[in-house]
């Protein structure tokens, strides 16, 4: 029997990271994956929407080249050039993955993972069985997309994300049901790519997780794009029967059938938790979740679970954060536990959206006498320069500490602003010590200043 230090079921964002930095601290150390190293984050999500969402960017920018004072006389999308870019960088990034753990010399061992007592894993590929042994085993098997009673995928005609990727053909209509960050992005791409598109939010406004004014941003831009949005809206049932799919959908003004040639789910994940050999074990499961403590040990001595899996924000970022604690802790190092309310969010959108810590509503939930400051990239000359003025960038200082509570921007190239407010909040900044960091002109992430610069009655630039 292969004896490990460290086994990981799963190698996603979550679970490879975490092999590499067990690795890293001398512990021998395998990773369990049944399909593709990198997970659904490098093969089917966070890399290859990316590449999608880029080739849409670019043939926005050739539809409005006479704005840049530039003529292109003919050009044209080819569907399938797009989606076999997007499998091509996904492709290249999970072989990435591949030299990482030949690097670190990492045990990949193919096939479903399952956990035994007495600190064990069983391996099945196929036919193929095989028994390991470690002194700590973490799961990380991620998650999938989750399916409505109202709303069955048949995988052709109502569809997740993973078919959103690689339809055989672009659809001409489209119903994309949830405004998270899976379902604006894919609205967004399908929309520029010339596909009708009509979202529908089951709350009274789009990403709802965001600040009220960041989603108010949105719908305009959305809106001028053209996407047609149902916000307080549910889908009640969907017949797939003859040709494309009618939906219907329910709303305060009663029900209307809407028909597409695709509705596209996406309504959450769903933890996969199944046929893990848990309730054999007896691993502690709440609502979906794996139950862990705060450097993600289960009730189980030697068994872990980070990501998808547990109860924090499902994001990439976040199960690699999770991942290095729980490993650095078994290594016996001093680690504190992961502050859970200074994680940035990112939806990549046209514009883009990027937030972290407290919304102006939250804020004032809890009570708190607050200063907020708001800075339009419509004022920036990097925003006007660029052609893209769309959006700005919204700061929550508390009054008393002048603690940095949220930042919330919406607008070109956000995604890649946010971690100064990330870094600030993590040291204590103050909004004075902000504005007094000098940012360089001109640049999109001036605003940031501009912003505090208003919170505090000092905007020179507004």
């Amino acid at each position: 029997m292969n004896e490990y230090d460290v086994i990981v079921i799963g190698s996603g964002p979550g679970g490879y990271v975490t092999a590499i930095r067990a690795s890293q601290l001398g512990l021998k150390t395998a990773v369990v994956e049944k399909e593709s190293l990198g997970g659904v984050c490098l093969n089917w999500g966070c890399i290859p929407t990316k590449a999608l969402l880029k080739s849409a960017q670019v043939f926005e920018y050739l539809k409005h080249a006479e704005d840049y004072g530039l003529k292109v006389k003919e050009y044209d999308k080819d569907f399938d050039a797009v989606v076999n870019r997007s499998r091509n960088v996904a492709a290249g990034m999970s072989k990435g993955v591949q030299f990482l753990m030949k690097k670190n010399k990492i045990d990949v061992i193919e096939g479903h993972g399952k956990v035994l007592a007495g600190k064990k894993v069983n391996v099945t590929n196929g036919k193929k069985s095989q028994e390991l042994k470690a002194k700590h085993i973490i799961i990380a098997t991620g998650a999938r997309s989750r399916e409505l009673p109202s709303l069955p995928q048949d995988g052709k005609k109502v569809i997740g994300y993973r078919e959103a990727m690689t339809l055989p053909k672009q659809p001409k209509k489209l119903i994309v049901v949830g405004s998270g960050a899976i379902g604006i992005e894919f609205a967004y791409f399908y929309n520029a790519m010339g596909t009708e598109v009509t979202i529908i939010e089951y709350v009274d406004r789009i990403v709802p997780v965001e600040d009220e004014e960041v989603s108010k941003q949105l719908e305009k831009s959305f809106k001028k794009s053209g996407i047609k949005i149902m916000t307080g809206a549910e889908v009640t049932a969907v017949d797939t029967k003859g040709t494309g799919v009618k939906a219907t959908v329910k709303t305060a003004k009663g029900e209307e059938t809407l028909s597409a040639d695709v509705v596209l789910s996406a309504v959450g994940i769903k933890s996969n938790i199944e046929n893990l050999g848990l309730e054999d074990v007896g691993i502690a499961v709440d609502k979906d979740k794996i139950l862990v403590n705060d450097f993600y040990q289960t009730n189980l001595p030697g068994y872990y679970a980070i990501g998808d899996v547990t109860s924090g924000q499902a994001l990439a970022h976040v199960a690699s954060a999770e991942g290095i604690l729980c490993v650095e802790k078994i290594a016996g190092h001093k680690v504190e536990p992961l502050d859970y309310g200074n994680i940035p969010g990112c939806t990549y959108c046209f514009p883009e959206i990027a937030s972290v810590g407290l919304t102006e509503a939250q804020a004032k939930e809890k009570g708190l006498d607050i200063k907020v400051g708001k800075f339009p990239f419509s004022a920036s000359g990097k925003a006007q320069a660029g052609g893209n003025s769309e959006g700005f960038v919204k700061v929550i200082f508390d009054a008393k500490y002048g603690e940095w509570l949220g930042c919330h921007m919406i607008g070109i190239g956000v995604t890649d602003m946010i971690a100064e407010a990330v870094l600030g909040r993590k040291l204590e900044t103050t909004g004075h010590e902000v504005l007094k960091s000098v940012h360089p002109h001109p640049t999109m992430s001036e605003a940031v200043m501009e912003a505090v610069a208003d919170a505090y009655d000092e905007v020179i630039h507004l």
